[in-house]
């Protein structure tokens, strides 16, 4: 007799191949959105034929990771997907921080809510793929030609969940609660803090101290160090960071990693609502109609003014950030600034 969760998974992978047959072209995440499930739970009906679930400690499995050789780094969030070529090096952990530190694949992990892991096998395609407990995507890692397939099979065999079959269903997502306005504050004294931070990291604490979102700081901000553009602003800043070979840094986010380029960019074209960068070892896929806020910030450190350019959500998340390449201790490229300042159009 089927338990619950076979039944469950068996109506979900009948719904799923019907689906396929009818959407050949639609994305598995979309796909999941459609069917009113999630990715996790989709691959999860294909264990035991072209999907492997994996088990154990995900930061001994990520710093197996290099022995694959050149693969493709991808990150994503609803909004902006992000993928990098390129070797995984220098991978530590401090606790369930982590960092990849090489000159072309370049993480902020965060692997408190790493929950599933999978290989997964797609024609010529294969993968890592891991996910958090409400099923979304926080890291995957493709195979490239140039990468080591038997480093790759003898990962998945070490990792390989001794139970197949009984891969515990994703947690339901909380309802995102609606951004509230911030109260009374004292604009005079977070101002006098913005302007002496020492570091940008310090700037999340400046927010938690002063209890406000995202937006409303930036409204907050002294005057001169944050003021809002156009989002079709994007594509001009693309277009002259590609003429002028200008390097830059893309940070792109979600709950559970940070995935950043650094590096010129090149080719760039638009399709439908997505403005891609799409360049030999580095592409970005941006949904411009998701971009309800954008803003240029300036933040003071040690090293002097850095200028950045933050996409906000409707719902209030920065999901994308864009830098001028710069190392610590040496300060912003000036020519990062007059790109910024005109390429951009102020709303």
């Amino acid at each position: 007799m089927k338990t619950v969760l076979e039944s469950n998974r068996a109506a979900l992978k009948e719904s799923w191949a019907e689906f396929k047959t009818q959407n050949p072209k639609t994305r598995i995440r979309d796909a999941a959105r459609e069917l009113d499930t999630t990715e996790a739970d989709l691959l999860a009906t294909g264990l035991g034929e072209n999907i492997t679930l994996l088990e154990g400690d995900f930061r001994e499995l990520l710093k197996d990771v290099p022995s694959l050789g050149y693969v493709m780094a991808l990150t994503r969030n609803d909004h902006v997907v992000h993928e990098r070529k390129g070797v995984y090096e220098n991978v530590s952990f401090n606790n369930h921080v982590g960092l990849v530190l090489g000159p072309d694949i370049d993480l902020r992990l965060f692997l408190g809510d790493w929950k599933f892991g999978f290989a997964v096998h797609e024609g010529d395609r294969f993968s890592l793929q891991f996910f958090n407990s409400f099923g979304d995507a926080t890291h995957k890692i493709y195979l490239t030609e140039q990468s080591n397939k038997e480093a790759y099979d003898a990962l998945v065999e070490k990792y390989r969940a001794a139970d197949q079959d009984n891969m515990a269903l994703t947690a339901a997502k909380p309802e995102k609660k609606a951004e509230e306005p911030a109260g009374d504050i004292d604009s005079a004294a977070f101002q006098a803090e913005w302007l002496t931070l020492k570091d940008t990291h310090e700037f999340f604490g400046l927010l938690r101290k002063y209890k406000l979102s995202r937006k409303e700081a930036l409204r907050h901000a002294p005057e001169g160090y944050a003021y809002q553009i156009k989002p079709e602003s994007m594509k001009a800043v693309f277009d002259a960071a590609s003429e002028t070979e200008l390097p830059i840094m893309v940070f792109v986010s979600n709950p559970n990693c940070i995935q950043i380029h650094t590096g010129p960019i090149k080719k760039i074209f638009v399709m439908g609502p997505w403005l891609n960068i799409m360049d030999p070892a580095f592409n970005l896929h941006l949904r411009e109609d998701a971009i309800d806020e954008a803003w240029v910030v300036r933040k003071p450190t040690e090293d002097g003014i850095v200028t950045g350019i933050e996409l906000i959500d409707k719902e209030g998340v920065m999901f994308n950030q864009f830098f001028g390449k710069r190392k610590p201790g040496s300060p912003e490229l000036a020519a990062w600034q007059e790109l910024v300042e005109n390429a951009v159009i102020r709303k």
